[in-house]
């Protein structure tokens, strides 16, 4: 078992990462006695997830008495009426205080749950158990939480964190290869903006990666949740540097938006919009023509993601989403962008000729 820390004061908390952690005796005691208050839990999970682990879920909270609510799937149902669901299973049950959450599932269990926890009598503790790459690279770790609303994503929330993150290696082994890519352009993520070494060894060991070897798959894990601890430890409610970990956010999210939640997953907007933010480096004289070819190939070629945006969104379209984005600060655009590989900076200096040539590159981005 490999274990990162989050430092973040009385905030603090571990990430536990390996194979066959939802069956592991020693972990569940320690949890419970040294981490979780005494109290109830209650597993918050989805109709895909439930019948492949919430009976390991239960087992791993043996100790405890335990319910579980089992959401619908998909990012179509991030909403409000998901967390009020919860709300209402909890007060109709007289849940108190003393209550645990645990998030089981990937990025959308985990941001309703966490969300829920937040917001519950004030605040509840809750524990992520992330089931897609995606979320236990990315959006278990840090503490955002929240959800999505008809003019745009992840619009209402909160910073708050879990008392702990429990990545079991294992269940990503019943993930479809469209999940694993699409967590795969998070991981990439973190070699853009802090480590050129990383994105190097990720390309190099693609196939073995889109392959989900769980070897590899763990190193991965660990070095990215590492990268994303360091950047929440400094930064933990986004004022600064933990921006960084946007990278292709901006454009993503109001691709996501425009074309319905749920039609492309999170981590292929992602990359969209990794290339979107490499082609607009480069017409700003930052990122080498040659990098910005680069990520492109290694998105498109060595991971097999989508990297050519929707035709159909037009430039009016994308200033109207993304004026709604949490980064823009007194109506002004800013963009994480990368000077080179390996170097992410945040950038509002942007001019809207440069913007919109991006926006209207279709498949000729970073050509």
């Amino acid at each position: 078992m490999l274990t990162v820390d989050v430092e973040l004061g009385v905030r603090s908390y571990s990430l536990f990462i390996g194979s066959g952690l939802l069956g592991d005796a020693a972990l569940a005691h320690k949890i419970s006695a040294e981490t979780l208050r005494p109290g109830k839990v209650v597993i918050v999970t989805n109709e895909v997830v439930a019948p492949l682990y919430l009976a390991q879920a239960k087992a791993f909270f043996a100790g405890r008495d335990c319910e579980a609510i089992v959401l619908a799937d998909g990012e179509a149902h991030k909403d409000l009426a998901a967390v009020s669901t919860i709300y209402e299973f909890l007060l109709s049950r007289k849940y108190d205080r003393h209550t645990t959450l645990v998030a089981l599932g990937g990025g959308v269990v985990g941001d309703i749950t966490g969300f829920a926890a937040a917001t519950y009598l004030r605040g509840i503790d809750f524990v992520q158990i992330p089931t897609t790459l995606l979320a236990q690279v990315d959006s278990s770790v840090g503490g955002k939480t929240g959800v999505n609303h008809p003019l745009g994503k992840n619009m209402i929330g909160a910073f708050y964190q879990p008392r702990c993150v429990i990545a079991d290696t294992d269940v990503l082994s019943t993930l479809p290869p469209r999940e694993i890519k699409a967590g795969l352009a998070e991981v990439t993520k973190y070699g853009l903006i802090r480590d050129r070494a990383f994105f190097d060894w990720l390309a190099e060991h693609a196939a073995a990666l889109t392959a989900c070897d769980p070897t590899l798959m763990a190193e991965v894990i660990q070095t990215c949740c590492r990268i994303k601890a360091e950047v929440v430890a400094e930064d933990e409610c986004e004022t600064g540097v933990r921006a960084l970990l946007n990278l292709g956010h901006t454009f993503g999210h109001a691709i996501e938006t425009a074309t319905g939640y749920g039609t492309w997953l999170h981590g292929e907007t992602v990359a969209m919009g990794t290339v979107m933010a490499a082609d607009l480096s480069a017409r700003l004289g930052w990122l080498s023509a040659e990098d910005a070819r680069r990520v492109r190939r290694v998105l498109e070629e060595n991971f097999g993601m989508p990297v050519v945006p929707p035709a159909d969104i037009t430039t009016e379209r994308y200033l109207d989403l993304m004026a709604s984005d949490k980064k823009t600060e007194r109506g002004k655009l800013r963009f994480i962008l990368l000077r080179e590989i390996g170097q992410g900076v945040v950038a509002s200096d942007v001019e809207a000729n440069q913007l919109e040539a991006t926006l209207e590159a279709g498949d000729r981005l970073c050509e």
